[in-house]
């Protein structure tokens, strides 16, 4: 299941961060006890290409694609329809930022999760939409909502001891709790979160959540003024970011992004030390990068109030003036209330010391009421109290627990009396039943002798079939094998002949002749071949992929070139070895393209295509000829099938060929399909993909999208 990790705001009046990573573990609902597991292969391809789009800052294109191709996937799974209701959460949430419109597919993903509790993912789904939840609520300042959500989503995570859950939970809590001003609280939540965290750097969610947690430490530290751990700290989360850099090379902007985050925050550790120097060079460095299109522009911004308080300290008024209104510029596209109330401010002190008090007062006067609001709005966030909610909940859970337990056993005293007034009743049956069971076990001892005498029967039956197969094969082979001499003769002669000086109707009938004989040599290789291929063992081999598959298509390049047809070929984009039978893969790749030049008219192109998709290799030939009529459909891969029809030239076929193709790929572990085109057919085989052959594939496979 390639994963989708959410975005959210970290809570710091100085800088707005990338927060919370939270995994939505991506499930669907098609029925109300769907237990199908994972996602369809149409929605994997699906949700890659959307998550690529949201990756670049597209996401409104993505959320139009994403809806438009869902009505196309038939009989999605669970988690199918979460993953869809999880873009949207991800979409309004972190994107658009509108929390209102998030809850409703938050609820939604709730509702999939309590509608299938037989789903063996369910509590990991539970969990998730409870987290999303939460973050939905705690958005729109209904914080009871948020923490009951939050720890629902935790006590699931905490009984089946799942670190994940347990990392989003602590790190959920860090944020809240930094929001509040318990900075120490928060600090303590941040290390555990980190703790929790099961770190892979070279998977880019895993490497951008352990950054930033450091990032958060280090936060917490500056406020409770350890300047010299908050500096250990961003120290950290800079050097593992370039030491892990390397592995992200196609989200080159995100780990700039990022880097550039933590130079703004660092600038503040600085500035308390009163090193004005290093704070401004640090501070420029995070500007230059996160003011760029699709960067963090709000991290960007504050760190431009940052500096403007730097060039207010040392009266740099001319540089102060030109920084300001470059912010308010900026402020018209991100709004964002802190900046508001500072930006004010320093307004208010610039015209003051340039005596113009009437605009000094004026802005001093928005710099109150900005500030008064946003006073408002942290101080009902302290009156939640989470401490206090989350012990109320502990003991709600523990009244629920006893009063459960109470209700147990009461209904065991009652189960209790039941039974023992069912034993009194089984007994006596069982007493009665006694009497009777003599002559049931007579009868079915009967019954039994019966049942082994037919089933000898079948056996015998069942013997003589295969007998009767192996002997039809038997004789088969030996006809084809005694009819191929005299025929090969007879072409052989028959080329001799035609060699000779002949008049023209005798030519015609030569050739005639010659044409049949070959034709029916071929019919009898196949023949061979069909009966032979239920016995001949797969001799597996390394076999470079790309190598064998470009084998094929030269040798066949030549025959294409009779009908003036091209055969195009894209190999995989990675050197791929894979451990198979090199003979008769080459032998079902080469059918395949001999089929598509018999079928395809002349000139037509003929294309040929490697792709690698999850644990297998996908090989693909596909052509612009005649097409598979639909009743036909269902008859080409059986052996001497009514379906064969001759090529656009008059090519032979026997309807061998398909049936051959497909026993080696049944025996080789992989699989062949078709599918029906407007004008043409594209074939395709698999093969699979394991530990032991995969010498250069990387399987581990992450799905993540762009830092805010």
């Amino acid at each position: 299941m390639t994963y989708l990790k959410l975005l959210y705001k970290k809570p710091t009046t100085a800088t707005c961060l990338l927060g919370t990573l939270l995994m939505l573990t991506l499930f669907s609902c098609n029925q109300k006890y769907d237990t199908r597991p994972g996602n369809t292969a149409a929605f994997k391809r699906l949700a890659v290409f959307v998550d690529t789009l949201f990756a670049t800052n597209r996401n409104a294109e993505g959320i139009r694609y994403l809806d438009s191709s869902f009505r196309d996937i038939n009989n999605p799974t669970v988690l199918d329809k979460y993953k869809l209701y999880g873009f949207h959460y991800f979409h309004y949430q972190k994107h658009l930022g509108d929390s209102k419109k998030a809850t409703l597919y938050a609820d939604k993903m709730l509702a999939i999760a309590n509608q299938n509790p037989k789903n063996p993912e369910y509590p990991a789904m539970f969990v998730d939409a409870n987290f999303a939840k939460g973050d939905a609520s705690f958005a729109l300042q209904r914080y009871d909502e948020a923490y009951q959500h939050l720890y629902e989503g935790y006590v699931v995570g905490r009984n089946k001891l799942n670190k994940t859950i347990l990392s989003d939970y602590t790190y959920r809590m860090g944020m809240i709790t930094y929001k509040m001003g318990s900075y120490k609280l928060a600090k303590d939540f941040f290390k555990k979160s980190y703790d929790f965290l099961v770190i892979n750097p070279k998977a880019f969610v895993s490497f951008y959540h352990a950054q930033e947690i450091l990032d958060n430490i280090a936060l917490s530290y500056k406020h409770l003024n350890q300047i010299d751990s908050s500096i250990h700290y961003f120290d950290k989360s800079l050097q593992f970011i370039n030491q892990n850099a390397k592995f992200h090379t196609d989200r080159f902007n995100m780990v700039i992004r990022a880097r550039g985050v933590v130079y703004g925050n660092k600038a503040d550790a600085y500035l308390i030390q009163g090193d004005d120097t290093k704070a401004i060079d640090l501070l420029k460095k995070s500007i230059k990068i996160n003011l760029q299109k699709d960067y963090d522009n709000s991290d960007a911004l504050y760190s431009e109030v940052k500096l403007a308080r730097i060039y207010d300290k040392q009266k740099r008024d001319d540089e102060l003036f030109a920084l300001l209104s470059a912010i308010n510029e900026q402020q018209k596209i991100i709004n964002s209330p802190e900046v508001e109330a500072d930006w004010n401010s320093l307004m208010s002190r610039y015209h003051q010391r340039k005596g113009d008090l009437r605009k000094s007062l004026a802005h001093l006067q928005n710099y109150n009421t900005v500030r008064d609001s946003n006073i408002s709005q942290l101080t009902r966030l302290k009156e939640s109290d989470i401490a206090k909610q989350i012990e109320n909940f502990e003991k709600q859970q523990q009244i629920d627990q006893l009063s459960g337990d109470n209700k147990t056993q009461v209904i065991l005293l009652c189960v209790a009396g039941v039974v023992g007034v069912m034993t009194f009743v089984i007994l006596f049956l069982i007493f009665r039943n006694w009497r009777r069971s003599k002559k049931d076990v007579e009868t079915v001892n009967l019954l039994n002798q019966k049942i082994n005498e037919k089933n000898g029967e079948l056996e015998t039956a069942l013997n003589d079939v295969n007998n009767s197969s192996q002997e039809k094969d038997r004789i088969l082979r030996t006809v084809a094998h005694d009819l191929r001499n005299p025929l090969g003769g007879i072409a052989s002669l028959t080329s001799l002949m035609s060699a000779d000086d002949l008049n023209e109707e005798q030519r015609e009938m030569i050739n005639l002749i010659k044409q049949t004989s070959y034709n029916s040599l071929e019919l009898i290789n196949e023949i061979l071949e069909a009966t032979n291929t239920g016995t001949i063992e797969i001799n597996p081999e390394v076999v470079q992929i790309n190598s064998l598959v470009n084998n094929s298509v030269e040798l066949l390049r030549f025959k294409a070139l009779e009908k003036g047809q091209k055969i195009f070929f894209e190999p995989l984009t990675d050197s791929l070895e894979l451990i198979i039978s090199r003979e008769k893969i080459w032998r079902v790749i080469s059918n395949l393209i001999s089929n598509a030049i018999k079928f395809s008219p002349t000139g037509a192109p003929i294309v040929v295509k490697a792709v690698k998709d999850l644990n297998q290799v996908v090989i693909s030939v596909q052509d612009n000829g005649i097409g598979i009529p639909e009743k036909m459909k269902d008859q080409i891969f059986n052996m001497f099938t009514a379906a064969q029809r001759p090529g656009t030239a008059g090519e032979k076929s026997f309807g061998l060929g398909l049936s051959i193709c497909r026993q080696i790929m049944e025996k080789s572990g992989g699989k062949i399909w078709f599918q029906g085109r407007p004008q043409g057919t594209t074939f395709f085989i698999s093969l699979p993909i394991t530990d032991e052959n995969s010498v250069t594939a990387n399987l581990l496979e992450q799905v993540s999208v762009p830092q805010a």
